[in-house]
């Protein structure tokens, strides 16, 4: 068994057949490149410095939402799901093999913090020397399957399919 239209692909030495039969037993949604085949989504959460409650003001929360897909398109990342709270949001995205993650996120850090603070100058009473984002996020690989579903599928390797 192939992967559609790519008879002759291969991964690491081994037939496609893999990667189609980890697609079709785990339910993958993958996404394709010209010599890869992948589901690379991931979970970011980024917090206002300080924890400042700067984003309330439905304004703001639509300027980061705008200026987080703008930047999304330019690095080729699909925007799943944003989300706000008073002192943080929530990102959702897809990428692909050749994301420069660091690059990427400090382009949403900076240009979301420039843009804010210029078009709604009253953030920068809130804020200490300018600085809208703490320094530090969370970024997290999320998963289409659970751990131990892919733990089982590592397991079964080798062994008799049915």
């Amino acid at each position: 068994m192939t992967w559609p239209g790519d008879e002759s692909n291969a991964i690491a030495g081994k037939t496609i057949y893999g990667v189609c039969h980890l697609h079709t037993t785990m339910g993958y949604n993958l996404d394709k490149g010209r010599h890869s085949v992948y589901a690379l989504q991931y979970h970011f959460v980024q917090c206002v410095k300080y924890r400042r409650k700067a984003l309330v003001d439905p304004g703001i929360i639509d300027k980061l939402k705008e200026q987080i897909h703008n930047i999304s398109q330019t690095f080729d990342v699909e925007v799943l799901n944003i989300e706000t709270d008073k002192d943080h949001f929530h990102l959702i995205f897809k990428g692909h093999p050749t994301l420069e993650l660091t690059k990427y996120i400090n382009a949403v850090k900076t240009l979301s913090s420039r843009e804010i603070q210029r078009n709604y100058p009253e953030v920068k009473e809130m804020l200490w020397k300018g600085k809208f984002w703490s320094r530090s996020y969370f970024l997290a690989t999320t998963g289409q399957v659970t751990l131990d579903c892919l733990k089982k599928y590592v397991e079964d390797q080798g062994k008799e399919r049915k």
